[in-house]
């Protein structure tokens, strides 16, 4: 007897929107504190989470791509700082030749003398803005695109397919030039210099054309652009709606980075909004009507999974209420920073998604051509369905 297969939903990994949802909290709370150690604690717990969980997909190694910039972001602002920064008093670590500027020009400078202060300020700050990459770099490297695609409100639905044609854009690119390149190379045609790339133009054209018709036949024949019938009442409430909840949200984000701003930091002008958006796009979504072939689930991991993303931001955010010390770092005076065990420890809670959160093991085989979810392409008599195909989106 032959073993049973698990179901589909079995095979499958965390829900997309859940990572993304642990790594915008991580994010957040890198941009509420100044704390290097703090900061290097948030960016090893990334690290770890996606060596942990992470799969052989294509996209699964751009966190290596992430960490580079956040390098390249802090050597530009220590640069910056340098050349242009304010001259902050301190210890003297050398003098650049000034350029005098007009009296108009106050507060900005071209040389003139450079203290460990600034220097290291600049390098904190930079170092803030290099672990919001790596968090989000994190975000990338673990949820395949194109089911986070997938799972956009159906409000979104249309800006989500022009998206992810996009994303198979360039493979799909690629993949013609090196056809093209090889079909030449056997026939003994040149593939460098103006003659190669007068030979390969023609083609490579004619095949973008090709999808291109393909893609339109099979996006028309999904009903790809219908309207159902909706009330206008019902359609300002939903544009309404997400209007004041988009408003309510951003100004709970400012309160909740500017402590003292907003009562209860924020967080109620945040949930209020939440709710908002949530009524508005589903009010828009009754336009338009769609359905869903395999779609991805919402479970116990994933409820883990951001619950831990939110006690990491909570930490961050309760722990200026309560006066515990260590969040910034004092440049004067200056001396080295402590560890503040009460956000430490919410940060290491968000290592709970390398115990918790299933492997995707479709994601390692899943290739970067085609249109994937948005647009497969029409099915083949006598041929089997790839797996884009399986998990597309029937609209």
């Amino acid at each position: 007897m032959s073993r049973r297969q698990p179901a589909a939903s079995s095979r499958r990994g965390l829900h997309p929107a859940a990572w993304w949802l642990w790594a915008g909290c991580m994010a957040g709370a890198a941009i509420s504190t100044t704390n290097p150690l703090l900061l290097a604690l948030i960016a090893s717990v990334a690290a770890f989470v996606v060596s942990a969980k992470r799969t052989s997909a294509p996209w699964s190694r751009s966190l290596v791509v992430f960490f580079r910039l956040g390098i390249a972001v802090i050597v530009v602002r220590v640069v910056i700082e340098i050349i242009f920064g304010n001259r902050l008093p301190g210890l003297l670590l050398f003098t650049l030749p000034q350029v005098p500027l007009p009296t108009w020009a106050q507060g900005v400078s071209i040389g003139g003398p450079v203290t460990v202060e600034a220097v290291l300020q600049a390098a904190i700050q930079g170092m803030r803005l290099a672990v919001v990459l790596i968090c989000f770099g994190a975000a990338n490297s673990l949820a395949s695109p194109y089911r986070l695609l997938r799972c956009l409100p159906a409000v979104l639905y249309e800006a989500g397919v022009a998206v992810t044609v996009s994303l198979a854009f360039a493979p799909e690119v690629v993949m013609a030039i090196a056809g093209v390149r090889d079909a030449r190379r056997l026939r003994g045609r040149p593939t460098r210099g103006v003659a190669g790339l007068r030979g390969m133009a023609i083609p490579v054209l004619e095949s973008a054309l090709d999808r291109s018709l393909q893609l339109a036949s099979s996006m028309d024949a999904r009903g790809y652009g219908r309207r159902v019938a909706v009330v206008r009442r019902t359609r300002r409430l939903g544009t309404g709606a997400t209007s004041v909840g988009l408003l309510l949200v951003i100004a709970g984000v400012y309160g909740a980075l500017d402590t003292g701003a907003l009562p209860a930091g924020g967080i109620p002008f945040v949930a209020v909004g939440a709710v908002l958006v949530g009524l508005g796009m589903a009010a828009g979504g009754r336009r338009t009507n769609r359905t869903r072939y395999r779609p991805d689930v919402w479970r116990l991991p994933e409820w883990l999974v951001a619950g831990s993303g939110v006690v990491v931001l909570s930490s961050l955010i309760v722990a200026p209420m309560i006066g515990v010390p260590g969040l910034q770092m004092q440049i004067y005076p200056l001396q080295f920073p402590l560890l503040p065990l009460l956000p430490a420890a919410g940060i290491l809670i968000g290592l709970l998604p390398a115990v918790v959160a299933p492997v995707d093991r479709i994601s390692s085989a899943t290739r970067m051509t085609g249109t994937a979810a948005a647009a497969p392409a029409p099915p083949t008599v006598g041929r089997r369905p790839s797996l884009e195909t399986a998990e597309g989106t029937v609209a």
